[in-house]
Parts: C-alpha cells; structure tokens; sequence
C-alpha cells in the first residue's frame, strides 16, 4: 500500500542542449484565498474551480537543479528546509533522488530570499546545508533583507522574513556574491524581475540553440494569475511592481513562445505561455522518457 505521509522525490530530468535540467519538487504549501489580492475573493474561488482546483490552493515549491559535462553541479533555489510544516522540505530527498550529494553543489543561485527559496540553505541545527556552494543573488535583494538596519526597519509584521533571511545565509558569510545582472555562470543569466521583493530575479538558462527561461515567482497561483495577471500576492513586497513585472513577462514568454519554468508552477513546471483572450494560458510541456 503507497503511504501518502512518506511520498516519493518529486523529481524529473529534462535535456538542454548538452545541459540537464532536473526539477526538484520541495512540496506545497498549505494556502488561502486571503493570500490574493488585486481580485475579488469570490472570482480567485471560481477560477480556481474552473482550473479543477480546490477553493484552497496548495501552492506547489520546486528548486531546480543544472548538470553538465565539466561542470559542478548548480542549484537555483533551496526549497523551504526546516523553516514550514510537514508539506515541504523534499528538496534534499529529491536531490538524493538525482543521484547528487549536497556536498557537491558548487553554486546556489537564489532568485529571492523568501524562505520557501532560501530556508533549504540551512540544515536544522543553522549549519550551511551545501558545505561547499557560493551564493548568487541580486545586489538589492541582498540589501533589503541582509543590509544594515534592514531588521530594526522592517515592519513589525515583517520581521520574521528578515530574520529567517538572516538565519538562512550566515552560514555563507565570505562566499556569497551579490550581483545586478549579465551572466551568474556559464550559460546562465540573471534577469531581473523586481515587485515580488526588490530583488527578485528569474534565470536564462543557455545551452547550444536551446534555452529555458526560469522566472521565479512570477505567477504562485496558475489557475488564477495565469487568467487575471492583475492578481497578486499579499507578500508581494509592491504589489503594483510585481503585477507590471508579471504582465511584461507573460506577454514577452508568449509572443517569443519562450520555454519557461516557475517556482511555483505545477510540477514539473516546464512549459509554454499562449494568449486566451485578455489573459494567458499554461501549455505544459509534453514529458518523453530518456530513451
């Protein structure tokens, strides 16, 4: 009998040029409809329902993992670690699942400091859960969170976001490198995405004549976002931003017919973006096995 206490790794292995791509699934998060804001309450509930999903929604985490020959293994994202309930926490189960060791991962590449992205950097007892990783982050989100007086001025309903953020990285103190854009890693490139937190970033992920656009947290509710990209998120930062960010990104994803991948996008998370009148639709990838 399959016991749904103890799941499988969510785990799923994707070719990029001469690149892998393996999404890491970390859970869900437990959420509500109180979470969105910029709709009513009752139009989130029916799309929602129109998307075959429950009044109230999990919110799916990934990580992402990036492999290749000559090259040392790179995470983008951590997942929640011990920071959220019994839901989340699989990344570390699902990259043993890939057959990699967290001792191996040279490059953590955080595309913003909530703790369901950077809580996974730290293990229960605050040691750096990738002995051997440098961190990449954009400069303004390092600045928000990490900089001086960031704690003492953040609201007092804020505050534990900065401190978790704090906890997540000292670990890293001399090996963390914050940047503002252009190439993080070979074939990679930092793209910033801001609203969400200040320096919220997505990942251009080059290889041969493929590429992936991995672009965080710019939709956390598909059934709804994807529909009504005025939607957003009460922990949006500016949720003004975040909103405009979302509608460039959508709209540029699908007259490029980018491939895409998201944070939060149902696992595995890959795929395509297309207009449906005045919003977007999701077209998931078709998932071949390797031969």
């Amino acid at each position: 009998m399959l016991d749904g206490s103890n799941p499988l790794p969510g785990v799923l292995r994707w070719t990029l040029g001469d690149l892998m791509v393996t999404v890491l699934n970390d859970g869900y998060l437990p959420g509500s409809l109180d979470l969105v804001v910029g709709i009513e309450k009752d139009e989130a509930g029916a799309l929602q329902a129109a998307g075959f999903r429950a009044r109230e929604p999990r919110i799916t985490l990934n990580a992402f993992l990036i492999t290749g020959p000559g090259r040392t293994p790179l995470l983008i994202d951590s997942g929640m670690g011990h920071f959220g309930g019994d839901t989340l926490g699989r990344v570390p189960a699902a990259l043993a699942a890939a057959g990699v060791r967290a001792d191996e991962i040279g490059t953590v590449l955080l595309t913003h400091l909530h703790p369901d992205h950077a809580g996974g950097l730290i293990t229960a007892d605050g040691s750096a859960a990738f002995a051997n990783a440098e961190l990449v982050l954009h400069a303004d989100e390092a600045a928000h969170w990490l900089g001086d007086g960031a704690l003492s001025r953040a609201p007092d309903a804020a505050k534990p976001y900065f401190e978790n953020a704090a906890k997540a990285t000292s670990p890293y103190s001399g090996r963390m490198r914050t940047v503002t854009g252009g190439e993080v890693a070979p074939g990679i490139t930092l793209v910033p995405l801001p609203g969400h937190t200040p320096g919220h970033s997505g990942y251009r992920i080059v290889s041969g004549d493929r590429s992936l656009f991995m672009w965080a947290d710019t939709v956390h509710l598909p059934a709804i976002q994807f529909k009504r990209p005025e939607a957003g998120m009460v922990f949006d930062v500016d949720v003004d931003a975040a909103r405009a960010t979302r509608r460039r990104v959508l709209d540029e994803v699908a007259a490029d017919r980018s491939f895409i991948a998201g944070g939060h996008l149902e696992f595995p998370a890959l795929g395509y973006v297309a207009r449906d009148g005045a919003g977007y639709g999701f077209v998931p990838e078709l998932w071949v096995a390797a031969a």
